[in-house]
């Protein structure tokens, strides 16, 4: 209650103030929103997020950015579903606060920025302080991260040449050569997995589920538990066009872009083509040679919509890549 009553007051004061979200959003406050993306182990859909916002805004923002910001901040949060714990003990343990002071004080973050308060970022922090609880070992000092770089590595390669975002923390194979798994949907990956088909070594590949084929790009929820619960978790390599929710763990490699339905490369694999994803080489590559792509490419056509008509063909046909934020007024 108390928390809600000083938000009024401060949105009431801003009001008063006249300090608008523009004045508010500018290239460094993105930036120190990717740096604490990348310290606490986020989700990849914060790339997703970030970078419409950025465009609505008027912000270059480009997904490279999270690739050169991850090079030089590290995760230092120990939360799930790679971590031991959730977000109330972050909460406990000092919360976002705590860890902007560590990643302040390591000059990870821009200081000058404003909030909406009124206040720059360093003296919103002033009282925090510098060095973490002892008692506690969800937030670690930089000193001892969890790992010496961000989690959220953009990889690109033939197979996403505007690229593609995996989520890192914690994977035990981060480099993987195997037979692809082809699968149109969501819902027939799903059915092979619980019906034992996929095998340890495999590469899924969901496609078509991307912001137009989807259309919206579905959150790929339901096989990346499923082949959790079969064991295969640390096994295989799941790759597709779609998203990840939070909740996501293990080799999978999400917003593969460009996207199937648009004539992506994702489109063109077939049934056991080898496919190479290289956490190390921010790689994700095909194995097929160029003349080869290319005659699978002349005999490729787009698929029919799902939708034609209403908001969602309305969306299908306006949407961008996930590269630029699937925003829909993409020039």
């Amino acid at each position: 209650a108390d928390s809600a009553a000083r938000s009024a007051e401060v949105l009431a004061e801003a009001i008063k103030a006249n300090i608008l979200p523009r004045d508010l959003l500018t290239r460094e406050a993105f930036e120190n929103a990717i740096s604490v993306i990348m310290a606490v182990g986020g989700s990849t859909n914060a790339v997703l997020h970030l970078l419409a916002i950025a465009r609505t805004a008027g912000v270059p923002l480009t997904i490279d950015d999270f690739e050169t910001i991850r090079q030089r901040v590290p995760v230092i949060c120990d939360l799930k579903p790679s971590g031991r714990y959730v977000t109330t003990d972050l909460h406990a343990a000092g919360g976002i606060p705590q860890v902007m002071k560590l990643l302040l004080d390591a000059g990870l973050l821009h200081g000058d920025c404003r909030t909406i308060e009124g206040k720059t970022l360093r003296e919103t922090l002033a009282a925090i302080p510098s060095v973490p609880r002892p008692d506690q070992d969800v937030i670690r000092p930089l000193s001892n991260p969890l790992y010496a770089k961000g989690h959220l590595a953009v990889l690109k390669g033939n197979l996403a040449s505007e690229g593609s975002v995996a989520k890192i923390s914690g994977v035990k194979n981060p480099q993987v050569t195997g037979p692809a798994r082809v699968f149109e949907s969501e819902e027939t990956c799903l059915a092979a997995i619980l019906e034992g088909q996929i095998q340890a070594g495999d590469v899924v590949v969901i496609r078509y589920e991307g912001p137009v084929g989807g259309p919206g790009m579905r959150e790929m929820l339901s096989p990346t538990s499923a082949i959790i619960g079969q064991g295969l978790g640390d096994k295989v390599a799941l790759i597709t066009d779609g998203r990840f929710s939070g909740g996501t763990y293990g080799m999978v490699v999400g917003h593969v872009a460009p996207e199937a339905a648009v004539g992506g490369t994702i489109g063109l694999v077939q049934e056991g083509d080898s496919i190479t994803v290289d956490a190390h080489q921010l790689l994700i590559q095909l194995n097929v040679d160029d003349a080869e792509l290319a005659r699978r490419r002349a005999a490729w056509s787009a698929p029919v919509p799902r939708y034609t008509t209403g908001v969602l063909g309305k969306y299908s046909r306006l949407v961008s890549s996930s590269s630029l934020g699937a925003v829909t007024d993409q020039p």
